[in-house]
């Protein structure tokens, strides 16, 4: 049965996931606002979360743009977990997949390092 969770609560638990990011790692994210969304895109049903941006490694030093956007997905995750202690662990696997998209590390990487 999928975890019932109001949207506040939810909130919290990304925030949550995005304090346990360690500081030295947190000071590099650089213009990224975290974002959730009740249902990913139409196109990609099965999605968690997303990254939209430009990684920090595909940056000119110049760069000035439009803040990038990690889009954190709750109906999917709720839906996937069987209790609270579950989704705790997947929003911060969710919340540190789409941060390291920040830094440039790619799916495959993420997926031998335990966040896919």
């Amino acid at each position: 049965m999928p975890v019932q969770m109001d949207r506040p609560e939810f909130e919290a638990l990304v925030e949550r996931a995005l304090d346990e990011i360690p500081d030295e790692l947190a000071a590099l994210v650089s213009n990224v606002v975290v974002l959730v969304e009740d249902e990913p895109p139409e196109e990609d049903p099965d999605l968690l979360g997303l990254y939209v941006g430009i990684s920090l490694t595909e940056r000119s030093a110049n760069h000035t743009g439009l803040p990038d956007q990690v889009f954190v997905f709750r109906n999917p995750l709720l839906e996937m977990c069987e209790d609270v202690d579950q989704l705790v662990e997947e929003v911060r696997i969710t919340v540190v997949h789409e941060i390291a998209h920040h830094f440039g590390i790619d799916d495959a990487r993420l997926h031998r390092l335990g966040y896919a």
